[in-house]
């Protein structure tokens, strides 16, 4: 792609989204799906007018969206929250991880796809979208909320299990039987993990002076290099970019300058988060996703439920009322990043055909149902049973 023609689609992707998002956001829609309906109408998979032939030309587009949306998020919540849970965090995290990967896996199975398919098919059903997730809490403005804290807590678990499911996901696909290489590959990730979770717990000080300066053109280009430059590192050694930014945000966010970086990167979220969603929506196939419309729908009711039962779970554990526990399950609804991911490699792998367009049904209708439920969540609390959450205290909505 020349310089020209990059520019145009940029552009023409900027506006797009922009436009659209708008038109919706008139009548209460949330504006994810909407980037994601541009990327969609104006992909190479649709009929008209067309920006990029392969939406992988614009794929480090779509890292930096996904770079700037998670370290905002890290910025947000202190290392020291998110370890206060503890043991009950961990148990969260663990009920979420085993009914939806279990889930997942069993669905997998179900299906009788092969053994292989069945593996990327939990991990597709089982890890949620940390961008959406994201973008939810923010466009929900629910950050602040305590069951927040909770939300990103299950997100971060996540991601260390997912460091884990690729390393071993790996050789299997690839039909290798080499488990020393991947747990070899699991260990220097979870080394690197150690390192940015000691450094955002006890960095703060540090970063203050090595970034401090009155000047905020300075302070953006600082900030930005090392939450790039985390997240590209994160990645080299096996573990998510989208973890690896949260922990660099969490880094920056324990120090002085937290609040002037805060201020500093909401052009850059919002920018280009709306490009990563619209990227997203250009590799959407409706010819493919057709002939897999009742597993994805299958697949779509069943994740509701155990979302819901996860979010149950978490809340009780933490004694949240029944409102905390319904925006728990419906907030980690959706899927996106990691199982596209998991979709290119059962394609580079050879596995069943219909793995790819699975995934990408599902995720786009859950991408859908998610954000809207999210955002009317209040009305919802009938979702669950009021008995379970008796005698929760109130937690805010």
């Amino acid at each position: 792609m020349n310089v020209g023609h990059a520019l145009l689609a940029v552009g023409g992707a900027f506006l797009a989204a922009g436009l659209i998002a708008r038109a919706g956001s008139r009548i209460g829609l949330p504006t994810i799906p909407l980037f994601m309906l541009a990327g969609f109408i104006f992909g190479p998979n649709t009929p008209g007018l067309s920006l990029v032939d392969d939406p992988a030309e614009l794929s480090v587009l779509a890292g930096l969206g996904l770079v700037f949306l998670l370290f905002y998020l890290g910025l947000e919540f202190s290392f020291g929250e998110l370890v206060s849970g503890g043991r009950r965090l961990m148990l969260a995290g663990a009920g979420y991880l085993l009914l939806n990967v279990g889930g997942g896996m069993a669905f997998g199975f179900l299906l009788g796809w092969g053994t292989r398919e069945a593996l990327v098919i939990a991990g597709a059903i089982g890890i949620s979208s940390s961008a959406i997730v994201t973008k939810l809490l923010v466009e929900a403005r629910r950050v602040r909320n305590p069951e927040s804290r909770l939300i990103m807590g299950i997100i971060v678990i996540e991601d260390l299990f997912l460091a884990f499911y690729l390393a071993l996901l790996q050789p299997v696909l690839s039909g290798a039987d080499d488990l020393g290489a991947a747990l070899a590959d699991f260990a220097k990730a979870l080394v690197f993990l150690l390192v940015l979770a000691a450094l955002a717990r006890w960095g703060g000080r540090v970063v203050s002076k090595l970034f401090g300066s009155t000047d905020d053109e300075l302070l953006t280009v600082c900030f930005v290099g090392v939450a790039v430059l985390g997240a590209a590192v994160a990645e080299e050694v096996g573990v998510s970019d989208a973890i690896g930014a949260f922990m660099v945000g969490m880094m920056l966010g324990g120090s002085k300058l937290a609040p002037r970086i805060h201020k500093l990167v909401l052009p850059l979220r919002d920018a280009f988060g709306a490009l990563f969603f619209f990227i997203f929506g250009l590799s959407i196939d409706p010819a493919a996703v057709g002939t897999v419309v009742v597993p994805v729908l299958i697949a779509v009711a069943l994740t509701v439920v155990l979302n819901l039962a996860a979010g149950a779970f978490a809340a009780k554990l933490h004694s949240f009322d029944r409102q905390a526990g319904v925006n728990v399950g419906l907030t980690v609804l959706t899927r996106g990043e990691f199982s596209l991911v998991l979709a290119t490699m059962a394609t580079a792998a050879g596995l069943d055909a219909r793995v790819a367009p699975f995934v990408a049904g599902y995720v786009l209708l859950l991408a859908i149902i998610g954000p809207l439920a999210v955002l009317r969540s209040e009305r919802l609390p009938w979702l669950l049973p009021a008995r379970l959450f008796s005698r929760a205290k109130v937690a805010a909505s």
